[in-house]
């Protein structure tokens, strides 16, 4: 899903759930980019939507090095520091509309230190130009490249639309490997019920809209919603059995949030590990608050140590 809200009403006084560094990092947000940033055309979200994962970006850490690469015809930037024995694919967040290997830059290059895994940030083809299943088909054939060309554990991670991919490439290659040890998923989209829960609870929070989330859902098919595809949405499979180890983590003030409860329990209800976090106080897109916020950083600390501990095959929740 979208990392930017629409500016519309906020029924919920937020001021009692954010902390004041979290409600700078909004208004740093909103400065940077139209409230009605949805009411653009699709190349001007893109424009606004660069400009601000640019004004955000932090630069790499010492040691990483990274080249871009062709995986099957699918963009990839490959992230390394020394000699790693895991590799870790990204696929990142915007709505199926926006974002690429810029927007992510740096997040990417910090988990890549931090983890000391390879790091493999996936290009996918974006709507509405290439509407589903094109990322979708995209995020498979970087997976299956990833796994033809390095060795050892592979772990899928994503974050908003994402983590919707992230998930989806998971149940769709369960059976066919078991070097993929396990997967995170920051703040995804899911597929769950939009009519109930933090869907109308959050629906006019800070970050991201339920109203945001129907426009992405509308440009990212061109039309109707598809029913009983997971490829679309993980929470209409009707097998979570096989996933592996799954790491959920959500933000409070989030539309999506109840998403991460309902795939956390359906997973459990299939026999599979699984641990869903819900990051109080935070709102859609925090990752880009990590060196503004300490609850953003703190998160950021968290999902970084999780990585490392599923790709070393530890799951750090028992």
């Amino acid at each position: 899903m979208s990392d930017r809200g629409s500016g519309r009403p906020r029924p919920l006084n937020y001021d009692s759930y954010l902390d004041e560094e979290v409600r700078a990092f909004i208004a740093r947000t909103d400065a940077l980019s139209p409230p009605d940033a949805v009411n653009l055309s699709i190349s001007d979200q893109r424009r606004v939507y660069d400009d601000l994962c640019r004004a955000f970006d932090t630069g790499y850490p010492d040691g990483v090095a990274t080249r871009d690469l062709d995986a099957g015809g699918v963009p990839v930037r490959l992230y390394e520091a020394g000699a790693p024995s895991v590799s870790v694919i990204y696929l990142h967040g915007g709505g199926f509309v926006v974002g690429g290997l810029e927007s992510h830059d740096s997040i990417c290059a910090e988990i890549c230190s931090g983890t000391g895994h390879r790091v493999i940030s996936v290009d996918y083809r974006l709507a509405p130009e290439h509407p589903h299943p094109a990322s979708f088909d995209d995020a498979v054939t970087a997976t299956a490249w990833v796994l033809e060309r390095f060795p050892g554990p592979v772990v899928l991670v994503g974050d908003s639309a994402g983590g919707t991919l992230a998930a989806a490439v998971t149940h769709a290659m369960r059976g066919r490997t078991d070097r993929i040890t396990g997967q995170l998923l920051i703040y995804p989209g899911l597929g769950g019920d939009m009519t109930r829960g933090s869907y109308v609870t959050h629906a006019n929070a800070p970050g991201l809209t339920t109203a945001d989330i129907g426009f992405y859902q509308s440009v990212r098919t061109g039309g109707a919603i598809p029913e009983g595809d997971p490829s679309y949405a993980p929470l209409q499979d009707s097998d979570f059995t096989g996933l592996p180890h799954t790491i959920i983590v959500t933000a409070q003030c989030d539309p999506l949030a109840d998403d991460g409860a309902a795939y956390r329990d359906a997973i459990r209800a299939a026999g599979g590990k699984v641990h869903w976090i819900s990051e109080a106080g935070l709102i859609h897109g925090y990752l880009r608050a990590r060196t503004l916020s300490t609850r953003a950083r703190d998160s950021f600390a968290t999902i970084v140590a999780d990585l490392q501990c599923l790709g070393q095959g530890v799951w750090p929740y028992d």
